[in-house]
């Protein structure tokens, strides 16, 4: 489960944060995850349960996710394109020569303080 590491991460870089804003609690943290960012959400959510509990400054605190949509582009029509629903294979000329433009995020969008 690379999820208890990815919150490992997460808090360490909220640590960080606080120390430089001079921040003392944590009460909600906003994470945008792609689709296909290879991280599975309620293990996620399961890892920062467990792990902020012994965080004086994010005990309490609540993890949000929001979702975005994974977009693969065609190198030879140009065609962008839900990835999940076509996967590699352009959905209009049926190419395979394409590239994954987005939903591979993890990143942290928003800290409220308390």
């Amino acid at each position: 489960m690379h999820e208890l590491s990815i919150v490992k991460n997460i808090c360490s870089t909220l640590e960080d944060f606080a120390v430089e804003n001079e921040l003392t609690k944590i009460g909600r943290v906003t994470v945008i995850m792609g689709e296909v960012c290879g991280v599975v959400p309620h293990y996620l959510t399961d890892a920062w349960d467990w792990f902020t509990k012994n965080s004086e400054l994010l005990a309490g605190s609540k993890l949000e996710l929001e979702f975005k949509k994974a977009h693969t582009r065609c190198n030879c029509c140009g065609e962008v394109y839900e990835t999940i629903k076509y996967a590699k294979v352009c959905p209009k000329c049926h190419s395979e020569d394409t590239v994954l433009i987005d939903g591979l995020e993890l990143e942290i969008k928003e800290v409220e303080a308390m």
